[in-house]
């Protein structure tokens, strides 16, 4: 992967190729920010950019047989950590078992979500650790000769993810690595990392994108979508690609967590007013379908519905010119805004808030969803 081929994070960029220029790179770096802005397409390039005997002062070459095996991410001075899940036939679990499957999405989607992931593994109702078993297969890799005269480079994916013990294990060798080692952290939620962890990086947060980057985007990759289309798609998707996608449905994601959305308003505001007994049952079955969805999947639906409660309440107080929304979240809230009201909008998202807390607590999905049901039933009435 090249510099060229990650939109935007043109000063990430510069400064990465700076520290190879002035040969001031630090062992041990840490890219963190939002999801789907492009952080782990950094690393993959920069560390593809370190090991390219050809690059200029913009890119590697791409061309190289050092490039050629970096884009297929099998250099063998390239390795990567990243959450995965316990098989019962292997106690001992390891990301080398995944690696396959990590290619794959990597080139395949190019941005992509933890979510993404679960999926592609059949992981959508665990949660991925990066566990201390991986702490000996880090040490081993790293303590082998590099293959060529570049970097032994170790891209943890997620690091926030890692078991305590893995993590301590791993204290001494990003503290002091043997020459030539460079690890490269790419974290969602730093603040989840051991501060000992922390202390031995330096760190470079990555920003959102920029609206007409992704505007930009949007227009050449779609040839038929309106520019206001895409300016509209690029202000809702905060800076990630990968949001900005998702809204376009190439994955179907948006428009599922919509149909979800609108049937849990429409059927608690339906009990709460007394106007079908169906609609309780429907509840209940609403409840029952979201517990068999992954812990990410309930997550990534609950900070939807929290959008969604935002931008009907801006709908309600005539404030067009901030409210901002696709053209199907349009039409249901075209009737839906004038219950999304001062007396209830602070309260809903209180509810909504503290049931994705208690879901990443790992709590019971069904009673947190039922609970959340009862409480918009009353604040929507």
């Amino acid at each position: 992967m090249q510099f060229k081929d990650i939109i935007g994070q043109e000063s990430i960029k510069q400064r990465l190729r700076q520290s190879v220029k002035e040969q001031r790179i630090p062992h041990a770096q840490l890219l963190y920010g939002e999801p789907g802005i492009g952080k782990l397409q950094l690393a993959i390039a920069y560390a593809q950019y370190l090991a390219c005997p050809n690059r200029t002062e913009e890119d590697s070459c791409g061309v190289c047989p050092s490039c050629l095996q970096y884009q297929k991410l099998q250099h063998p001075d390239l390795h990567f950590a990243f959450p995965i899940y316990k098989e019962k036939s292997n106690r001992d679990s390891v990301c080398n078992d995944f690696m396959g499957q990590f290619r794959e999405i990597v080139l395949q989607k190019g941005y992509f979500s933890l979510n993404d992931w679960y999926a592609h593994i059949g992981a959508e109702t665990k949660q991925g650790v990066i566990y201390e078993a991986e702490s000996s297969e880090i040490l081993r890799k790293l303590s082998l000769k590099a293959f060529g005269n570049g970097f032994k480079t170790m891209i943890i994916w997620l690091p926030e993810k890692m078991h305590n013990a893995c993590a301590n294990k791993l204290l001494k060798i990003i503290e002091e690595p043997p020459e030539g080692t460079l690890f490269l952290l790419v974290s969602e939620d730093p603040s989840l990392l051991l501060p000992t962890i922390l202390s031995r990086t330096q760190q470079f947060k990555v920003p959102r994108l920029e609206e007409k980057t992704i505007t930009k985007e949007l227009l050449e990759k779609y040839e038929d979508m309106d520019i206001r289309e895409a300016a509209s798609i690029a202000h809702i998707a905060s800076g990630s690609w990968y949001r900005a996608l998702q809204i376009v449905g190439e994955d179907g994601k948006n428009s599922d967590n919509l149909q979800q959305f609108v049937a849990l308003m429409r059927n608690a505001w339906q009990v709460g007013a007394r106007k079908k007994y169906e609609a309780l049952l429907s509840l209940r079955d609403w409840c029952s379908q979201m517990k068999d969805k992954g812990r990410e999947q309930q997550k990534d639906f609950l900070m939807f519905a929290q959008r969604q409660v935002r931008e009907n309440f801006i709908r309600n107080a005539s404030l067009p010119e901030i409210n901002y929304q696709t053209i199907a979240e349009t039409d249901f809230s075209q009737k839906f805004a004038p219950f999304i009201n001062e007396n209830n909008v602070e309260k809903i998202m209180q509810e909504l808030d503290k049931a994705q807390r208690q879901i990443e607590q790992n709590g019971n999905a069904r009673i947190i969803f039922f609970d959340l049901c009862l409480q918009l039933i009353v604040l929507l009435k």
